[in-house]
């Protein structure tokens, strides 16, 4: 158990362990002699799986009441989106060279993203903290890629190294904002949009980066946020919040209206979730635009 390890529950092992079983298990699973099922699969035969496993997630938090039988599902359907992460890093394991990644490159890009879109929590001057736990990140990544044959070995990254600079006051001050105490919401607003720009400069217009095949109401709630957030005019004002007695039975009102617009549509033939994708694509189309430039953009 490594020093950074949280205390372990009576009768539990450490987290790094089980997960280290989990990969040793998927590289026998995926190598000669293992399972012939797991041996043919590819990304594109596993897409089916990852949706399918992501809304049994959502069906074990919302079907259910706290309880110790939530409790079993939520763990079960967890472990299961999990496994498609790390079945989809042992198939990276076998791309040829400029395509190869494994658990690990994984693994440290998101931790590096979560430390670079957190310059407030993780500011300049958390370097030695920051060199310590990334010392034994690398120790347990070490052990990690000795359990997977055919494994990339790749060199530790430091979790302040993957931003441009480092994660230094450049990026806390990108959005031209800078909090004292705990940050409003726009100012976390405009230090999130100023770390993605820096992250994915390819996306140049007000809609880049909407996942295309997310479900028509999840596509339209993305649109909507996206261009809520640059400014697209002839939307609604935001509303305060109601409170939460309020807010559950507006849901509900709201649940009801959706269903019946179904119900009426499938009784007429026609197809609701065509329907609301072409209208969402509609808008998408009808008010994209370049990105206006950032504050940093203009220095």
């Amino acid at each position: 158990m490594t020093a950074h390890d949280p205390a372990v529950p009576d009768g539990g092992s450490a987290p790094g362990a089980e997960f280290e079983r989990l990969l040793a298990v998927m590289d026998r699973l995926r190598s000669p002699g293992g399972c012939p099922w797991d041996a043919a699969q590819t990304h594109e035969s596993l897409l089916r799986y990852l949706v399918e496993e992501s809304y049994e997630v959502v069906e074990a938090v919302e079907a259910l009441e706290p309880s110790e039988r939530r409790r079993t599902e939520l763990v079960e359907e967890l472990g299961d989106v999990l496994l498609q992460v790390v079945f989809h890093s042992r198939i990276g394991q076998e791309h040829p060279d400029g395509q190869r990644f494994d658990i690990s490159d994984v693994l440290a890009a998101v931790t590096d993203k979560l430390v670079r879109r957190h310059p407030a929590v993780f500011p300049p001057g958390h370097d030695a903290a920051a060199r310590q736990a990334a010392g034994t990140t690398a120790a347990t990544a070490g052990a990690v890629k000795a359990t997977a044959a055919d494994s990339t070995v790749v060199e530790g990254t430091t979790l302040d190294s993957a931003s441009p600079g480092g994660t230094g006051s450049d990026v806390t001050g990108a959005s031209g904002v800078v909090g004292n105490g705990t940050p409003s919401d726009a100012e976390l607003a405009a230090r999130w949009d100023a770390v993605k720009r820096r992250e994915k400069p390819q996306r140049t217009r007000i809609f880049d980066g909407i996942p295309p095949a997310l479900p028509a109401l999840a596509y339209a709630e993305k649109a909507l946020s996206k261009a809520r957030r640059h400014g697209v005019a002839g939307l609604p004002e935001p509303r305060p919040e109601s409170d939460e007695q309020d807010r559950q039975a507006e849901e509900d009102a709201l649940g009801e209206e959706l269903f019946r617009r179904v119900q009426d549509s499938s009784a007429r033939g026609l197809d609701a979730e065509r329907a609301l994708r072409t209208a969402v694509r509609r808008f998408v189309r009808d008010h994209d635009a370049p990105l206006s430039p950032a504050p940093s953009d203009a220095r």
